[in-house]
């Protein structure tokens, strides 16, 4: 007997070629790239734009502003009524008289009362330590001044600012030297 490569009873079967699709691959890509180049085109033009919206508006409703006071019931102002501030410490010093030096109206002398304000406590050992040394500073400062440098207002802001880069100066190894704010006047008598 004969053998054949084909068995009685099945026709031979060639292997089919895959359909073949109407378009080229490269057509059938292009309208996906278009879809991802737009989808990429939006999220980097629209998603910024969205931040930043969001972000402005953020801070434009949250109504509060770094000049402004704080509202009711804000985080911050429920940390601000917890923690309150100092008060002012204020030393008074005694009453200074000195003769000024001469205007054209003679003889002049000036009677002035001055308190330190300051932010700590530790500004009133620190004058009492050192007070002949400031009595002497603030004496020598007031005798050489005019009256006419000191009656305006002017001249007593000015005046106040020299007292208290001279009240410094015997503070300045201690920590009080910073804690002074200023000098005011409790009295001021020019005669």
């Amino acid at each position: 007997m004969a053998t054949s490569a084909t068995k009685p009873g099945k026709p031979a079967t060639k292997p089919l070629p895959p359909p073949e699709p109407d378009t080229e691959p490269d057509e059938a890509a292009a309208p996906a790239k278009k879809k991802r180049s737009l989808l990429k085109l939006a999220l980097l033009v629209v998603l910024p734009l969205a931040v930043a919206g969001g972000g402005g508006s953020w801070y434009f409703l949250r109504g509060e502003t770094p000049e402004a006071p704080h509202k009711p019931g804000s985080a911050k102002a429920a940390t601000a009524k917890t923690v309150p501030a100092k008060p002012p410490v204020f030393v008074t010093l005694e009453p200074f008289t000195v003769n000024l030096q001469q205007d054209d109206a003679g003889p002049q002398y000036l009677q002035v009362g001055l308190a330190l304000k300051a932010t700590d406590e530790s500004l009133i050992e620190a004058t009492k330590l050192h007070m002949p040394e400031i009595r002497n500073r603030v004496l020598l400062l007031l005798s050489s001044k005019k009256a006419s440098e000191i009656t305006s207002l002017e001249g007593k802001k000015t005046l106040s600012a020299d007292l208290t880069r001279e009240i410094v100066q015997p503070l300045a190894g201690t920590g009080a030297a910073k804690a002074l704010d200023s000098v005011l006047f409790t009295s001021f008598v020019i005669q």
